[in-house]
């Protein structure tokens, strides 16, 4: 009987980490415990602009929305993505499915960064993650942003990596990610923080994140830039086909570096989309890297599709297969399953050229079926190509269209049942 290693003692996820960054200027981040989660984990982050910016962000589909879900969506309603300062996460407890007292708690956390930053009471936005069902132990949480505000905050790599470790839950490690690129000759910084490993599952973000710019860039401006970058990151991963009742993603643009402000007709906009949606995907590949139990990356390339909504359509069905993902856990090239889950995915696809392979990380591609044709497997390569942690797989639909859509999953392992059968207690 085949013998499987924990994905523990396979990934060595530390060097995930960065041990220094790129930082936007005009914000300042940190994290504390507010005594929410046990043995004194951080738990409680907030991330300040020193000027209001422009603020966006794309929310979960579930019918469900955690009462954070809703307090951000009446901000960002009210104000038009304008005079935003602030943005406050807590971890441990979700306020999900918790009525009026959780909304009232959500606005409370709102209220009180407004107040202690000097700003106004609906100038932040506010997420929560943790356990869906149980009411915030607000007072606890309320005090710890008294005390964050003021000193505590800084804008060194340290604070923003505290800042992250503060919202997370099962993950492994912090999800943080910068860089900067020059605009007009100026310099601009972008930073981001996720959380997510597992209910990671493509339907309008599909995790918790932010992530913030020092370039000008007007509100509306951003709101379609980060839907375009969450269309093609966020929105392009799986772990285990759950979507969260908190699921956000946000951003914030100040303008502290200056230059002219980026509106949708500006001669810079598609340059600037183009710098957010690559980081995006950089920071949504973290959360795959975390998934759950996961010992494997998965690289899907979804190629001649009639559409691109199809190839999406195609790449999701096979990233949300169990058989797929058991097969890559088990390192068996059972390529008939990503066939079957290509087949039933409801798009368009000729059976008589399409083609799969595998695609190692050096050496030649392992063609598995070829125009509707199966290929005689060396099994030895398969299994050489499937010890990997990174795995790129090629389904091309053959059907003239020429679209494509590059996708990233992970796969299930034991593992993943042990974490989730417990979370809870």
């Amino acid at each position: 009987m085949r013998k499987f290693s924990s994905a523990s003692k396979i990934l060595d996820k530390s060097r995930f980490v960065p041990s220094t960054g790129s930082y936007p200027q005009g914000y300042k981040v940190g994290a504390l415990a507010t005594g929410v989660k046990k043995n004194n984990a951080v738990d409680l982050s907030i991330l300040a602009s020193s000027v209001p910016a422009s603020a966006a962000a794309v929310f979960t589909t579930n019918k469900f929305q955690a009462a954070p879900v809703l307090a951000s969506k009446d901000i960002l309603s009210t104000t038009g993505g304008q005079n935003i300062s602030a943005i406050v996460v807590n971890s441990g407890c979700a306020n999900a499915v918790t009525g009026e007292g959780g909304l009232k708690d959500a606005y409370t956390m709102i209220e009180t960064v407004g107040r202690e930053l000097g700003v106004g009471s609906r100038s932040a936005l506010v997420m929560s993650t943790g356990v869906i069902g149980q009411r915030l132990q607000i007072d606890k949480i309320t005090r710890g942003i008294t005390e964050l505000v003021g000193p505590q905050l800084g804008s060194s790599h340290e604070h923003w990596l505290s800042c992250a470790r503060g919202i997370m839950t099962t993950d492994t490690f912090p999800k943080l990610v910068s860089k900067s690129f020059e605009l007009d000759g100026v310099k601009y910084s972008l930073a981001g923080l996720a959380k997510g490993a597992g209910m990671i599952c493509p339907n309008m973000a599909t995790l918790l994140g932010f992530f913030v710019t020092d370039a000008p860039i007007a509100a509306p401006a951003l709101q379609n830039m980060l839907k375009h970058a969450t269309d093609r990151s966020f929105n392009c991963i799986s772990v285990d086909t759950d979507m969260s009742t908190n699921d956000t993603i946000a951003a914030l643009a100040n303008g502290v570096a200056g230059g002219e402000t980026i509106t949708e007709g500006h001669r810079n906009y598609d340059a600037i989309q183009a710098e957010i949606t690559a980081f995006a995907k950089q920071l949504a590949q973290l959360v795959v890297r975390d998934g759950e139990g996961a010992t494997k990356f998965i690289t899907l390339k979804i190629q001649d599709a009639l559409s691109y909504e199809d190839a999406k359509t195609v790449a999701h069905s096979i990233a949300n297969s169990s058989l797929f993902k058991t097969a890559m856990y088990g390192k068996d090239a059972n390529w008939g399953r990503i066939l079957c889950a290509t087949g039933y995915a409801g798009v368009e696809v000729n059976p008589a050229k399409t083609s799969v392979s595998f695609i190692p990380t050096s050496g030649p591609a392992l063609q598995l079926l070829v125009n509707g044709e199966p290929e005689t497997v060396d099994e030895a390569r398969a299994s050489e190509i499937l010890e990997q942690e990174d795995i790129e797989v090629h389904v091309n639909l053959g059907t003239g269209g020429g679209y494509d859509c590059e996708f990233w999953t992970c796969d299930m392992s034991h593992e993943y049942v042990t974490i989730n059968g417990d979370y809870r207690t």
